[in-house]
This record gives structure tokens, sequence and C-alpha cells, in this order.
């Protein structure tokens, strides 16, 4: 009752205010709520309910989950490297560029604050909501912080895979809050050793788990004794993180003073500046004025830019008033020369906003594109992949071919995003161009689907991608999908800058065309495009391009329709109105560009070790189920350069002995192949590892099945796989157990 009466209170007052408030109501409710527990009988002796679930225990084997550290002994005993879920929850994306430094100049920080933490994101091996919370436009992102009123916020794996794929360093939460925080904090500062422990405690967490720093958030009162004893902690786990990983971050929040008050300055000034002094930015408070940017940015002189002015999604107070009208602070933000850290952006998804979660997500991260502009440009490195999977969705496909036909979220399955510019008003526009989670994807769940009408020699342009990839003395290999209807025809836009030749545009077509050859230098015709016969409808579109000494700027999607080939039918054409507006549809289901030496050679089975452990059966009469862990390596130990795995089950029914006389009956499960007196059935999908690990929880074991092989499929980072048939797996005998 208590919180949810806080929470509706904090959607309308400042965070100071509620503060106070917090003491007044607990005071008042306290003796209530004692009172109604002596009244009220005890419900625990209700037979007809249900009794409370065993409290959580990390050293048991479990799906693996993300989760908090909630005390300081905790912290202290490092039991979080001795859980189960510990080598689940490390980040296998490494940032790029490594150990880099944030550029100079302004910034944008994004605090995520959705509902809590820990929801759909929490389940590592994925969850089953497709709707799940995810964030898709990191181009206009710098700093992500991972948030929740835990003591220690650690952040999910996927979070920080995707975030690093995209160039985007990731930092995790240290909160110390009311009461029990300030106790907490009296003992982290009791000595300058006890500081220097927990903030070495921290930095041993960030580095084995993958993430870039920490957010330091203490909003308690400290005690003037104990303020050297914070200095020291603060200095000391920025200089750890520094030391054991170069280009981390350690970002101190603007709530205590260096008098030991809890007093939010809304601004850098000598107050909060010693912390700033000691740390690599300060996160300043949501309810600053108009001119406090450019008088924080005159304080922090040449570290204007590690000055974060906060805005407040939720409008708590803050400048500008949030929502729909984060911009206006950061107009004044951009324009006074500092950076800014946007707090809560799940405000779209948690208050519902119209028509649906992907619009108004797209909608309102346009706003902060207009204001604040984009930050991080790709591709930059080769290999690169995209097939637009945005983390959720409601099939799976590989290479065209459909594994799951479910709900399912993993924001670390997001591949590289579009720079998909939002139309307002998509009446204006002929084409309507968008990530699809519905439309059958040529690999995982996402696609871009372009739909609308267009004139027969119109096309219209798209923007995929900017970036900076240089082109060495290499050929490079472009390749894309496509499933079309009609004449609908989809080509690349490729742009490419040189110092000394200015630039140049190509057009990546399938066939010839003049329809817009002055809008381009060349037209390169795409290879013989190929139909693949395990994905029906796509074809896969191919060309090497040498283009040494230029760097590819921009990828555009165009989109046009195929014109008649011979002189008859283009002399009908011409004789018609080629305004005439016809039915377009495309999908583009990935793009993949790579060197010719770039092919992944993937080992052999027999160059794994793949083992089960933590075996545990259940079930009822009639059948079984099954929660194993499977891990595997290579047995030269080197470290897998695969940054992910397909995982698959295939059901091995023994063969029946045929009667004479009789016909065998067809098995329930079809049968792929025969192989050594059993009959082995296709493999079911069941999920994807970013670690060298999977668990499989309560698999169900029809009785006709003796053996289980579990198939792992090593994919590289640009979109290939292996042959499953060559790839590592893991045999259990399912009989006699």
């Amino acid at each position: 009752m208590l919180r949810l009466l806080l929470y509706v209170l904090s959607l309308f007052i400042t965070r100071r205010t509620l503060l106070y408030l917090h003491n007044f109501f607990t005071s008042i409710l306290k003796p209530i709520t004692n009172l109604i527990a002596k009244i009220m009988p005890n419900q625990s002796d209700d037979h007809n309910s249900d009794p409370p679930p065993p409290p959580f225990d990390p050293s048991k084997p479990s799906i693996p989950i993300s989760y908090p550290i909630h005390s300081l002994e905790d912290l202290d005993s490092a039991s979080y490297f001795t859980s189960f879920h510990y080598a689940f929850n490390k980040s296998t994306v490494p940032l790029h560029p490594p150990n880099s430094a944030l550029p100079p100049r302004p910034r944008l920080l994004v605090c995520h604050d959705m509902q809590g933490g820990y929801v759909d994101d929490k389940w590592i091996q994925g969850g089953h909501n497709s709707g799940a919370y995810a964030i898709w436009h990191w181009y206009l992102i710098d700093v992500f912080v991972y948030f929740s009123h835990n003591l220690v916020t650690l952040p999910p794996p996927c979070w920080t895979n995707t975030a690093h794929r995209h160039g985007v360093k990731v930092l995790g939460t240290f909160i110390t809050e009311w009461d029990e925080g300030a106790a907490i904090c009296k003992k982290l500062l009791s000595t300058k050793e006890s500081a220097h422990k927990y903030a070495e405690r921290l930095a041993e967490l960030a580095v084995a788990l993958g993430f870039d720093g920490w957010l330091l958030n203490l909003e308690v009162k400290v005690d003037i004794g104990q303020i050297p004893n914070l200095k020291e902690f603060v200095s000391h786990l920025t200089q750890t993180m520094h030391s054991s990983l170069p280009g981390s971050l350690v970002i101190w929040y603007d709530s205590v003073t260096i008098d030991g008050e809890l007093s939010w300055q809304n601004q850098l000034n000598e107050k909060n500046k010693p912390f700033f002094d000691i740390s690599d930015g300060i996160f300043i408070n949501y309810t600053w004025k108009e001119d406090y940017p450019k008088l924080s940015a005159r304080v922090a002189g040449d570290r204007k830019f590690d000055v974060y002015m906060g805005i407040d999604v939720f409008g708590r107070g803050t400048f500008g008033g949030g929502q729909w009208t984060t911009n206006v602070a950061l107009d004044v933000i951009k324009k006074d020369d500092v950076s800014a850290a946007v707090f809560a952006p799940g405000w779209v998804y948690e208050t519902k906003q119209p028509p649906d979660f992907q619009t108004a997500q797209n909608r309102w991260w346009a706003l902060v594109e207009k204001s604040w502009g984009i930050v991080q440009n790709y591709p930059k490195v080769l290999p690169f992949y995209s097939n637009f999977d945005q983390g959720r969705g409601n099939h799976i496909s590989i290479d065209g071919a459909q594994v799951l036909s479910t709900q399912w979220n993993n924001i670390s399955s997001q591949s590289f995003q579009p720079f998909l510019e939002y139309v307002d008003d998509p009446t204006s526009n002929t084409i309507d161009v968008r990530v699809d989670r519905k439309e059958v994807s040529f690999s995982g769940g996402g696609n871009l689907t372009f739909k609308g009408t267009l004139e027969a020699n119109a096309y219209v342009s798209t923007r995929l991608f900017l970036g900076e990839l240089f082109m060495g003395g290499l050929p490079v290999r472009f390749t894309y999908s496509v499933k079309s209807e009609g004449n609908s025809q989809l080509g690349l836009s490729l742009e490419f800058s040189s110092e000394m030749e200015g630039k140049k545009k190509l057009l990546l077509a399938s066939q010839e065309t003049n329809q817009f050859s002055s809008k381009f230098n060349e037209t390169i015709v795409l290879h013989q495009p190929t139909k693949s016969d395990t994905a029906p409808g796509w074809v896969i579109q191919e060309s090497n391009i040498s283009m040494n000494g230029y760097t590819l700027t921009e990828i555009r999607a165009i989109c046009y329709r195929k014109q008649p080939e011979n002189s008859e039918h283009k002399s009908e054409a011409r004789s018609k109105t080629t305004q005439d507006p016809a039915e377009y549809f495309a999908v583009l289901g990935h793009i993949s560009i790579s060197t010719s030496i770039q092919n992944t050679e993937f080992p052999p089975s027999t160059s794994w070790i793949v083992e089960g452990k933590d075996v545990e059966w259940g079930g009822s009469q009639g059948s079984k189920t099954l929660s194993l862990k499977i891990s595997w390596k290579l047995k030269d130990g080197c470290s897998s350069r695969f940054p992910r795995f397909n995982i698959y089950v295939e059901k091995l029914i023994k063969q029946a002995v045929r009667p004479q006389g009789r016909k065998l009956e067809t098995p329930a499960l079809a049968p792929r192949n025969a192989r050594n007196g059993k009959t082995e059935v296709a493999g079911e999908y069941l999920g994807e590892s970013q670690v060298e690990a999977f668990y499989i929880s309560d698999f169900i074991i029809p009785s006709a099945i003796s053996s289980l092989k579990y198939i792992i499929q090593p994919c590289d980072s640009g979109g290939a796989s292996q042959v499953l048939d060559d790839a590592p797996f893991f045999q259990f005998n399912v009989e006699g157990q």
C-alpha cells in the first residue's frame, strides 16, 4: 500500500519532496499496519491459499536469470561468483573500439528505469513475451545505465551485448536510499579500508561481467565525519576501474553534497564539484533551470562534456516537462554545449502511449534525433551483418527456414538496427517502411517491409545505415536477401567518399536499368540471383565491389518497379500513363558485408568437448521431464570466436521390432533418416546462447524416446552458421533413467 501510494505521488512531485513525504507517511501508516496485522487472522492458516514460493537460491541450478545484489554482506562475500547463474550473466560482445574514451562533444546518456528493472530482460536465455520492452535507437546513445532501486544493480547481459554491438558503454548502478541506505553507507564508510574494499568488489563485478562502470547514487544524508571516506570510495572505484578496464566510467549522481547533506543542487557547483573532480562525470538532478547548463559548463571548464544534465521523461518536476516535450530540455542542453542524461525512456512503454509501442517509441526517439542528432555510425568494421531483429518477435527463422513459431524475447539477439527516419504522417509517403515482426523473416524474428504504391518510373529511397567503413585493397562482398511481389524491385544505394576523389554513389540492382541512372555514378548488376531450396520466395543478391581508398558513408534501400525488357513492351508502356501508381511490396531479410578472406571455417564436431551436468529428472507416470546444463569448449583450449550458438534437440526413437507379416506403424514423430537401428527425427529448436552453456528446464520426454541428441550450432558474426550434421553435440541416454 505504501509503495503504491508513493509511486502515484512520484508522478507529480520532485524527488526531494518524495523523500520528505516518505518519512511522514511511514510514521503515520506503520502503526496502522501493525494494528491491522493484530486484528486480521493469519492468512497462512487458510488451507485454501497457496504456500509461498521458496526463497531464491542462486546456488541451485535453475533457468538462468539476472539479479541484483541486495546487501553489503553479499557484495563482500563475493558469493555472486559462485552462483549457478554467474557464468550465464557474462557479456560476450566486446565494445568497439575497445578501451576507447568518450568523444569530446556533447553526449547522450540514457538511464533505464523500466518497471523497477529485471522484468522480461532478466531471462538470459530469452522469455516468451513478444511485446517485451526494448530499445533499438542505439545510434542516438553514448552511454546506457541499467537502473533499479536495489543496492547493486548488475546489467542483464542482453543489454550489455546489444549496447556494445552498437558502440554504447554500459554502467551498473550502486544506490543507497531511505533508512536502510543510511545504515549501509555508515558501514561502507566506517573506515578508509572499508571504502576501498567495497570499491574493489564493485570493480571486480564490472570487469568479470563485461560492463563498463558504475553510476553512484547515494540518496541519503552522510555524517560529515565520513565524507573523507566517501571521497576515498569514489576516487578508489574510479582509479580501480580505469586500471582494470581502460575506457571505463564512474559517474556521480547529484545528491549528497560535500557537507554530507542530501541536497540536490540541479547544477555543478562548489557543493558537488569535489565528487565530480574525482570521477568521470556527474549526473545532474532533473529540476534545473534554464541557465543551469551554462553555469555548470562554466564551473566544469574543459570537462564540460562530463556534465550530464538530467531529464526525467515522466516529467516529475523536470525542465521542459519530459514526455513528448523532452526535446525542449535537450535543445537547451545542446545549445549550452554540455551533455544530457535521459532518465526512464520506458515512459512510452509503461504509460502505453498510443497507438502502439512500436510507433510511439519511434516517434519519441525521432524527437531526440531531431534535437540531438546521430552520435553512432555503422558499419565501421567488417564483417557487418544485420537481419533487423529487435530482440523480440512471433517467430524465428534461420537462413529462410522457420524454426520457431511462438512468441519470444531476447535483447541479446538484436542485430545492428537501421537508422529509419520516422514519418509522422505515413500518407505523405508512397512507401511505408518498418521493422516487421509479423512477416516471415529470412533470419531471426524481424525484417524490413516496404509496402505501398509506386509510380512506374519513380523510385523511393530509404536511409538504412550511416557508416564509417574504410574500404581497403580487397574486394568487399555485399549480400542481401529479398522477397517481393509482382514487379516490385529492391536495390541498395551505396554512397562513398574520398578526400581525393569526393563522393560516389553506386546502385546495386538485379538488372540493368536506366530509370534513374543520372542519380548514380554507376549501376552494378548483382550476380545471377539464386533461390534457396530451404527458403521459398527469398532471392539472395550478391556482388563484389572494389573501392580502395574510399569510405562507405551511407546505405539506402531503393524501391522501384521492374521495367519491360523487350522493345515492344517498352513501347506499350510508354504509350500508357506512366504516372499510374501500382501496388508495391518487398521485404529485405538481411544485409551482409564482408571480404573474401572472412569466410568462416567452422571446427568439426570432434574439435569440441561437450558435457552435460546438473541432471534432474521429474514428471509423472507415462512421461518424464529432464533438466540439465550443457556446456562446451574447444579441445585446444582457445577461446571460442563464435558470438552465438543455436541449440537444437533431436529425439531418437528406438526402432521397434516388426512382427512377421505385420507392417510397422508410422512413428508419431516424422523420421529424418535411420541410423544404427534408431530412427532420427528432425531437430527441435530450443533457443540460442551467447555463452558456451545452455540450461534445459523441465523438457518433456515422450515415452517412445530412447535418447536425446543436443546439437550446438556455432554462428559467426557475419550471419553464417555451421551445417547441423557437422556441429558439436551431446547425446543423452533416456532409457534406464
